[in-house]
């Protein structure tokens, strides 16, 4: 049975909905609380996954000596990619992947002239090919609500495929190979966490909609949470059906 390694960054932006889907699978969970102190593990069997997740850090800050795992990480991730390794990211760990694969990652921007720009809350991505034909994608509209909340983004890595964009942030979701997807939104969170991330993340949520941002994304979870957790583990399961190919037990998830 195949274990999924999941590396969190920050106590707020921990697997939620990724651990839980993985459990249901009937596949070990392997937690690695980096910011608890754990090191970054220095070999992933190939039969096995690595998760990354978000974080309020950047790939600008490998080498900052308050994140003293991020270079370690993203040479971790380059040998698992490099390798046909499985690789899920979230966010930030969407970004490491870009970076691991050679991509730039910087401030995203918007406009003309360019103006800084931070995609925090409720919005639609709309997937670049027909969710037909993708299989992380098998069972999902054309485009589906999720959790934005991210200041920064990626040129689309070399030989990736694209699989979302919003309009101020083009690459949303890409594949690499067979086993590797990089998500700059979120699809594992609960609205406890989201509430979470509001409250403890409010300077950032201010910055980006203003002293009002945080109520009206805790409204806007009560009404899209439901649709949310549907897309949000359908896509988990396709995920790790995609990355865990034969290895998984053929089990229902919610």
């Amino acid at each position: 049975m195949p274990t999924v390694h999941i590396l969190q960054h920050e106590p707020i932006e921990g697997p939620a909905c990724i651990a839980e889907v993985a459990q249901l699978l009937g596949v070990t969970v392997n937690l690695v609380r980096l910011f608890d102190g754990m090191d970054v593990p220095e070999h992933i069997p190939l039969e096995d996954a690595l998760v990354l997740m978000g974080g309020p850090m950047g790939v600008g800050d490998i080498g900052d000596s308050r994140w003293p795992f991020l270079k370690a990480e993203a040479e971790l991730i380059g040998r698992v990619l490099r390798a046909d390794g499985a690789v899920f990211g979230i966010c930030l760990g969407a970004q490491l992947m870009a970076h691991a694969l050679g991509a730039r990652v910087y401030p995203l921007h918007v406009g003309d002239p360019p103006a800084r720009f931070r995609e925090v809350g409720w919005g639609a991505v709309t997937f670049a090919v027909d969710p037909d034909t993708e299989s992380s994608l098998r069972g999902l509209n054309e485009s589906e609500v999720v959790l934005h909340w991210h200041g920064d983004t990626f040129d689309l890595p070399e030989g990736s495929k694209l699989l979302a964009s919003t309009l101020p942030c083009q690459n949303q979701m890409f594949r690499w190979g067979s086993r590797a997807f990089g998500l700059q939104f979120h699809v594992e969170v609960t609205a406890i966490e989201v509430a979470t991330m509001v409250r403890e993340d409010a300077a950032f949520v201010c910055a980006a909609n203003g002293p009002c941002g945080g109520s009206r994304i805790l409204a806007e979870t009560r009404r899209w949470i439901g649709r949310y957790r549907h897309m949000g583990n359908r896509m988990i399961r396709n995920i790790f059906d995609s990355m865990l190919a034969d290895s998984l037990p053929r089990r229902s998830v919610p």
